[in-house]
């Protein structure tokens, strides 16, 4: 399966998020969104991600961008994560993995020797007009999120 494809439109979707909301990707026409996919809530790579964008997420709304962070943990994890982390944006529930085979980021891993299905690390930019401008795979956490800033503020340009 492959994900959405550069410069065209994203498909519409709808996932259950923290803050007991509802997240429809068509709702947030006219703002860019950042979707960053990762494996799991309170593991240290993804709690260092999530801080990053955190901190810069008053610069993101400055750029007229939503951050969304997506993984397969439940709600009820989500909203500790969140709480614990302070992370002033929602966090998409994936539990039937639908969202994230969408975006094709299920994959093959092996940790200690054992091969297993799950998220790979990835972030996707999608413009104010609902297309898919950058994408990141195989996501290294370090600077990412200044990255993905700096993808923002290029997409006026």
């Amino acid at each position: 399966m492959s994900g959405p494809k550069l410069n065209r439109v994203v498909a519409d979707f709808t996932c259950e998020a923290t803050g007991d909301k509802t997240v429809r990707l068509k709702d947030l026409r006219g703002q860019n969104v950042v979707l960053y996919f990762y494996p799991k809530d309170s593991t240290p790579g993804c709690t260092l991600e999530g801080q990053d964008f955190r901190d810069s997420h008053a610069k993101f709304r400055r750029q007229k961008t939503v951050i969304l962070g997506v993984s397969r943990d439940s709600l009820a994890s989500h909203e500790k994560f969140k709480a614990k982390q302070k992370f002033p944006f929602e966090l998409l529930s994936d539990p039937s993995e639908k969202l994230c085979k969408k975006f094709d980021v299920i994959h093959q891993k092996t940790l200690y020797g054992r091969k297993f299905l799950g998220v790979e690390r990835s972030t996707f930019l999608i413009d104010q007009d609902g297309k898919l401008r950058q994408e990141w795979r195989k996501v290294k956490v370090k600077g990412h999120a200044a990255e993905v800033l700096d993808a923002v503020k290029g997409l006026d340009k």
